[in-house]
């Protein structure tokens, strides 16, 4: 593995292009362009406040900006330093932007949810569209780019209007069977699309693109339902998190449960391996000590650390949720299936330093990796089945069916991992912290694993 050098960034805004040549990152008010294998800086553009939301056109030419404190957002073009447009929603407000399939509108949601605004560049028209819901993930486009399913709530009801995108014109609207709908989701071949109520009660419900109701599932009645939900790359399987703790797996033919993963506090099952991060200081010998006297930031607070296969059983530690407090962590919050669909990664809150692989041929528990602080982030490499994470400090895990290892990352100054992006080749990493980034390149015999 090899890193860069440390790059300033704001708000974690770091995005490579669609097409993978380009790395986009936010810098206050600054939108710096560069070249993903050479880092050098292609562009820099200037925009009028600071940067709170940055985004990519599907084709990588455009790239908007929108400053929601000023109710702004400006677009840069690469093909054209020189161009650039703005768009100023006013009074009204903004609360979300974002680009259409195409790359050539651009969609606007006012603030309270009154309205969104569809923005075409080309033809400088401008469309709206009423009683957006304001819900955890109202708006989904289909993985071709040809559909937008949008959430309403009209009447004190919930509705789904599904829009053909090229025109924006109404292609279905109908009422849904929920009394407080949170998510809606396209399965990633735009066939199913997948509805779920508030945390308050767990219900799913999939529909046709035309509308009809194909199936509901409920899997108990008691309050605090469903709390994540994915699809499996190949449409076949939808995984839905919950807050009892598991995660139910539906086929995509009958829509039934056909297995259900729990998060044990012990660890007993023969077939799982177990790996523990084991930390540890370097030792300094007397020699060294004045030394390590001088560098005592750098090398005392430093600590190495490996993964050693625990013997069954393990204890997971578990954090027992204050009832008291809202959003209490517990429950399956994060989901998320390889590229393959062979596995998925899943991570109960109440065990917040344990992330679960689950092998989907074999429908068991392949391997748990219980870190020594809290997962920040996890992420399946878009090429292979590898697994990416990080927990807040200066290290890097990668997982894979041969293992786990544990890299240092070997910047200055510090820098702690918070999140973790990969590059769409697979070759690459990029690494986030609080207020910097720096990108880890994978060896070629750690991409051919």
């Amino acid at each position: 593995m090899n890193f860069s050098e440390v790059f300033k960034q704001s708000n974690q805004l770091c995005k490579v292009s669609p097409d993978g040549k380009y790395l986009a990152t936010c810098v206050q008010y600054r939108l710096v362009i560069r070249d993903v294998n050479t880092l050098q800086i292609l562009n820099l553009y200037t925009c009028l406040d600071q940067i709170s939301h940055m985004e990519w056109s599907s084709d990588s030419l455009f790239i908007l900006c929108a400053m929601y404190k000023r109710a702004l957002v400006q677009v840069w073009s690469l093909e054209q330093p020189d161009w650039h447009c703005k768009i100023d929603e006013g009074s009204i407000g903004l609360v979300s932007s974002r680009w259409s399939p195409d790359g050539r509108h651009i969609l606007n949601t006012t603030e309270f949810h009154l309205r969104i605004t569809v923005w075409s560049l080309c033809t400088k028209a401008v469309s709206y569209i009423k009683y957006p819901k304001a819900c955890q993930k109202g708006l989904d486009f289909s993985r071709d780019g040809c559909y937008m399913a949008l959430a309403e709530r009209r009447d004190c009801k919930d509705y789904v209007s599904i829009f053909v995108c090229d025109d924006w014109h109404l292609l279905r609207h109908f009422e849904t069977e929920t009394q407080d709908l949170s998510g809606l989701e396209w399965s990633p071949n735009g066939c199913v699309l997948a509805v779920w109520e508030s945390c308050l009660e767990y219900k799913m419900s999939l529909y046709s693109l035309d509308g009809r109701l194909l199936s509901t599932y409920s899997a108990y009645e008691w309050s605090l339902g469903i709390k994540s939900v994915s699809w499996s790359p190949s449409s076949q399987f939808l995984a839905i998190g919950s807050f009892d703790e598991k995660v139910r797996i539906l086929n995509h033919i009958t829509w039934k449960k056909i297995a259900q993963f729990e998060h044990p506090a012990i660890i007993d099952n023969t077939k799982a391996t177990v790996y523990k991060e084991i930390e540890k200081r370097p030792a300094v010998s007397s020699d060294e000590m004045s030394l390590h006297d001088i560098t005592v930031a750098s090398s005392l607070f430093s600590t190495q650390s490996k993964y050693d296969i625990s013997p069954l059983p393990v204890q997971i530690p578990v954090v027992k949720p204050d009832p008291d407090r809202a959003n209490p962590k517990i429950g399956v919050s994060a989901l998320a299936f390889s590229s393959d669909s062979r596995y998925i990664a899943t991570k109960n809150d109440n065990m917040a330093t344990a992330v679960w692989v689950w092998d989907m041929q074999k429908l068991r528990l392949e391997a748990v990796l219980e870190q020594t602080s809290t997962i920040r982030c996890f992420q399946w490499d878009p090429r292979r089945p590898r697994l990416a994470l990080c927990t807040g400090n200066s290290k890097l895990y990668l997982w894979s069916p041969g293992g786990c290892v544990s890299v240092q990352v070997p910047a200055e100054g510090g820098f702690q991992v918070h999140s973790l992006n990969w590059h769409c080749s697979g070759d690459s990493l990029i690494l986030i912290g609080k207020d910097q980034l720096c990108l880890c390149y994978m060896d070629a015999d750690q991409n051919n694993e």
